[in-house]
């Protein structure tokens, strides 16, 4: 799935480049890239597919020269991740009567690649035996307000069966889940077997399933653009977590400890960089600090000199400079629609 736009992350990812196209770490490879290059490790390069809004198609095609056009799946929309998932899952059907599907968002880093596919490797095992919907959740390190929970039922067994999901929650209900020792964080990654997952959208929501199940004479056709085109319009904006997990009873849970974090905003990448002894990170550019602290600074081949400054994020693209604290981050959104209001789309 790759096809968010990552306004948390203005004003680095912006509507023309979100940060699945953007490398943050200086590696040569934007997360797209390397979030492909890691399942091309033990899926088929022809087997894999990514699921993204049309204006991003070239873009896509420019990083993952070893996929076909054929394998970019373009919404006219954004409708969240359940229209996006069924668009996949009937596109798969369209080709095959039996596949071993794992969902994955594009825009993850994953620090220990070995073990991750480990875990990848087994769940598609399962659940081609099993009629089950595997989900990955992932041993929480302190009390996150910025993922949501999955609530399991107590035991040791490899595979546990889900209670609940729980979206973010604030600090105190946070700490509460960790130290219950039942909540782990909700990676948003799925595994299923192409028949489990079409009945669990026939069950819970017939509506989308119906209407991407009309076009099985288009996919894979020259008719398919404008048949995705009509369709995506009456789609409800609705998650595949609201949509079908929060709902099913066959649903199932792995955990996983392979140094995950979904890169869903700034805080998180400073949690992951390299720090210097004030705990200043760095991550792009080059910096003279003065009596500073738990700052995070990233521009573009430009030096920051800064005195006096405790908390702050710095961050400049292009010809857009953020300054803020860095724990108002929250508030990125909001600089984002008032940049937008006072100037249009020239800065978005």
């Amino acid at each position: 799935m790759a096809g968010g736009v990552g306004s948390r992350f203005w004003p680095f990812s912006r509507t023309s480049k979100p940060k699945q196209f953007l490398d943050f770490f200086g590696t040569g490879h934007s997360l797209l890239q390397m979030t492909f290059n890691r399942f091309a490790k033990v899926i088929p390069v022809e087997n894999i597919y990514i699921v993204s809004n049309q204006s991003y198609k070239d873009l896509i095609l420019e990083q993952l020269p070893a996929i076909s056009a054929n394998q970019v799946l373009l919404e006219p929309l954004r409708r969240n991740t359940a229209p996006c998932l069924a668009y996949a899952v009937h596109k798969i059907k369209s080709i095959t009567h039996s596949a071993n599907i794992v969902v994955v968002p594009s825009d993850h880093l994953i620090l220990n690649e070995t073990e991750f596919l480990r875990i990848i490797t087994a769940g598609l095992e399962h659940i081609e035996f099993h009629d089950e919907i595997l989900t990955l959740g992932i041993l929480p390190t302190r009390p996150e307000t910025g993922y949501g929970y999955i609530q399991v039922e107590p035991g040791n067994a490899p595979l546990r069966k889900v209670k609940t999901f729980t979206e973010k929650p604030n600090l105190e209900m946070a700490k509460v889940f960790v130290a219950s020792g039942e909540f782990y964080w909700n990676s948003g990654m799925f595994m299923f077997n192409l028949d489990t997952i079409i009945e669990a959208f026939k069950t819970f929501l017939p509506e989308i399933n119906s209407k991407f199940q009309a076009g099985e004479a288009f996919y894979n056709t020259p008719k398919e653009a404008g048949f995705i085109q009509e369709i995506y319009a009456l789609c409800p904006n609705i998650s595949i977590d609201y949509g079908i997990m929060e709902k099913a009873p066959n649903v199932v849970v792995t955990i996983g400890d392979f140094g995950w974090s979904d890169l869903g905003t700034w805080d998180s990448l400073y949690e992951l960089a390299d720090k210097d002894t004030s705990e200043n990170a760095v991550l792009k550019g080059e910096a003279v600090l003065y009596n500073s602290t738990n700052n995070l600074i990233s521009v573009d081949k430009k030096l920051v000199v800064a005195d006096g400054l405790d908390g702050f994020l710095i961050a400049q693209s292009g010809d857009i400079l953020l300054i803020c604290k860095k724990n108002s981050e929250a508030k990125i959104r909001d600089y984002l629609k008032d940049v937008e209001t006072k100037y249009g789309d020239k800065y978005i």
